[in-house]
């Protein structure tokens, strides 16, 4: 990719593709249109492909065949160090955890884990990472992090990426049945800016592998589902996403900040 030629068209592609697949669940539920029930999770799904659609369609267009070639074949490599693979482990279980287990402390109700069995945590975490979220890394992180770094900055960079990753799942918050009409915007935001910002450590930490923002993406999503920071009720507080929020925003505040001091920015 030439640095002086910004993909913008990245954007475009991943949001054309992602909401034109999510705006008939939104009508559907709003019963407007009708489609079976069945098919509302697996497009759903195709729509989450839509960062990895928005780098394919840039790169072939960009830099040609041999471009996407060798970004197809980079994005499983898993040479990607021990702290790629165990802080992110460490650091988003810790997080998820604390803000499980927080209210209880004050008193409120243990939420049960969404999971029939800790044994099916390895297992939820694949499907997690290349199909429940970390497929979206082939895009934000495995190719538009470098340009928009390059473009605006460590931090600047990263805050803007984050604040149009919140907003490119804002038609998710208006399909019945999915976990975001559960969640506050606002407090969402904080989680993509957070993860924004830590996952470029990951990222960067990596040697710039793919896979090491799509496993640590899986890993957080997977441990929402282990320690569940929703209460599936409309219209009521939710003291453990804010607190969940809160440390994610935190805890990329402060990977930026060593990741920032290493490179003297």
């Amino acid at each position: 990719m030439k640095k002086t030629n910004f993909p913008y068209r990245f954007f475009v592609v991943t949001f054309i593709w992602s909401w034109l697949l999510w705006t008939p669940l939104i009508l559907a539920g709003a019963g407007i249109l009708s489609i079976p029930p069945a098919a509302s999770s697996p497009i759903s799904m195709l729509g989450a492909f839509g960062p990895a659609v928005g780098a394919f369609f840039s790169i072939r267009t960009l830099e040609g065949k041999d471009a996407l070639r060798r970004f197809l074949h980079g994005i499983f490599d898993l040479r990607f160090g021990w702290r790629a693979w165990l802080i992110p482990f460490l650091v988003l279980g810790g997080i998820a955890w604390a803000s499980w287990i927080l209210p209880e402390l004050l008193g409120a109700p243990r939420l049960p884990s969404l999971l029939p069995s800790i044994w099916i945590f390895p297992f939820n975490t694949l499907i997690m990472i290349f199909l429940g979220g970390g497929q979206e890394e082939i895009g934000w992180r495995g190719y538009i992090l470098d340009p928009m770094e390059e473009k605006l900055g460590l931090w600047l960079g990263n805050l803007i990426l984050g604040i149009v990753w919140g907003v490119w799942h804002l038609p998710l918050f208006f399909i019945p049945g999915l976990s975001q009409t559960f969640m506050p915007f606002a407090s969402f935001l904080l989680v993509t800016i957070g993860n924004s910002w830590f996952l470029a450590w990951v990222h960067h930490s990596s040697g710039k592998k793919p896979l090491a923002a799509m496993v640590a993406h899986g890993w957080a999503n997977s441990y929402i589902s282990l320690f569940p920071p929703l209460i599936m009720v409309e219209q009521t507080a939710q003291p453990r996403f804010w607190i969940w929020s809160s440390l994610t925003l935190l805890t990329g505040l402060i990977a930026m900040f060593l990741r920032s001091r290493k490179m003297n920015v």
